[in-house]
């Protein structure tokens, strides 16, 4: 499905892209001259995933940032301002003063969730504000991001799983940035595409070019679109570039320098300059005029930020514990009587043909099915009552991988089986081998 953009949202991506970076250039500045006194995480090639898939979302919807999400904070509403008073810790900031890297949010107007610093533990977080939204009626989405790295974590399976069952609108982005701090993706999941993650829990996946902000904004609005008529989540890879180390103390000197260079010709803002050209939706003057705005807002900005003071003494006391100073009321936007019995009651009934048992019919005419669609070869078979192993993937360099018989073991592992001493008593000495 498309979504066709106007001329004003295509020069709004570019522009919320832009300032992503100018404001990521100019943290790095800040953090050398030791004014930024927290860690400081860059996002640099990162930009069209954030800035794509918050441009997806309404007013109404809810996003949990992680710490390269800058872009989504802004397209949510939030100035620069915030951001540079944040990583400063100044007394102005969202925390005011009590945080010097990205745990803020706004759960009153923006509807943004403060980051969690353990890694997938936001999507159960969400799943739940996307489960509560349906429960008060307002017809909300809920989304978050992580990172390739956050794919292995149990938060993330356990939150994926429950936002399944319980057909969350939960939009789910994986940033597949190739790499978890020093860890490339292929060292930690054996997986191309970690979309296929989605298949196990039965829910819709796409793969995106996470550099490509149009593309990225598309896919991102058909999965909103989706969540938000009550057809379950959906996960997203979107496949960039971490264009830094994980951090400002992090050099990157584990990633070859060809790879950079490879992203560096696919820099995303670079991509967007060259389509907004050649599709006629600006011309030098529009792209000069969105550059001197950027450079305007931000210098204003930052001027703001460095007249904030520092946090004084006696504020450290303040806020660590609610003692009534504001109230917390859930919005409604349906009547409570549907939420509550006997509106709300239902047969305890619980209707399944076989049980979740195994049924011998529906298994061989499922073969049947497959060895059709396999041009009539019959499919391998496994003993009656015990599962079939899975066939392996095919391997990337076409070349035809081979089928195992369900009780046929490779030779390397028959050898190591052998090397082992009975009742477990571990291998046997390099002595012991041939």
């Amino acid at each position: 499905m498309s979504y066709p953009l106007t001329r004003d949202q295509h020069l709004e991506l570019y522009y919320f892209m832009k300032l992503n970076r100018a404001l990521d250039e100019q943290l790095v500045r800040l953090f050398r001259q030791n004014v930024v006194v927290g860690g400081l995480y860059s996002n640099l090639g990162q930009e069209a995933t954030s800035v794509g898939t918050a441009y997806a979302l309404e007013k109404r919807d809810w996003i949990a940032p992680m710490i390269r999400n800058v872009g989504g904070l802004l397209v949510k509403g939030f100035k620069p301002r915030d951001i540079l008073m944040q990583y400063m810790a100044r007394k102005d900031s969202p925390t005011m003063g009590k945080d010097g890297t990205s745990h803020f949010g706004d759960l009153k107007v923006r509807h943004v969730v403060s980051p969690i610093s353990m890694l997938g533990d936001l999507v159960p977080v969400m799943t739940g504000v996307a489960i509560a939204g349906r429960y008060l009626g307002q017809n909300i989405v809920a989304m978050t991001w992580v990172g390739d790295g956050a794919t292995s974590t149990g938060a993330f399976h356990e939150g994926l799983n429950f936002a399944a069952t319980q057909r969350a609108a939960l939009v789910l982005v994986v940033e597949n940035n190739q790499w978890a701090y020093s860890t490339p993706v292929a060292k930690q999941v054996p997986l191309h595409n970690l979309a296929d993650r989605a298949k196990a829990y039965g829910i819709a996946s796409s793969i995106v070019d996470g550099n490509d902000v149009v593309a990225v904004y598309q896919t991102a609005k058909e999965a909103v679109d989706r969540c938000r008529a009550g057809n379950g989540p959906v996960l997203i890879e979107a496949k960039t570039m971490r264009m830094k180390g994980h951090a400002q103390h992090d050099p990157a000197e584990y990633v070859p320098k060809e790879m950079f260079e490879y992203w560096e010709a696919r820099d995303p803002i670079a991509r967007y300059e060259k389509y907004l050209t050649e599709n006629n939706i600006w011309d030098a003057k529009s792209k000069a005029g969105l550059d001197a705005r950027i450079d305007k807002e931000l210098k204003e900005e930052l001027e703001f930020a460095e007249k904030s003071p520092l946090p004084p003494p006696d504020l450290a006391e303040q806020g660590v514990y609610c003692e009534g100073c504001h109230t917390v009321e859930a919005e409604w936007k349906r009547s409570k009587k549907e939420v509550t019995p006997p509106q709300s009651s239902v047969k305890p009934e619980w209707e399944v043909a076989d049980f979740g048992g195994f049924d011998l019919a529906s298994t061989i005419s499922s073969k049947a099915a497959a060895a059709a669609g396999n041009g009539g070869k019959s499919a391998a078979s496994a003993p009656s009552g015990k599962s079939m192993r899975n066939s392996p993937e095919p391997k990337s360099n076409g070349q035809k991988a081979s089928l195992q018989k369900p009780n046929e073991r490779p030779e390397k592992s028959r050898i190591a089986e052998a090397e082992r001493v009975p009742f477990g008593r571990g291998p046997k000495g390099k002595a012991g081998r041939k």
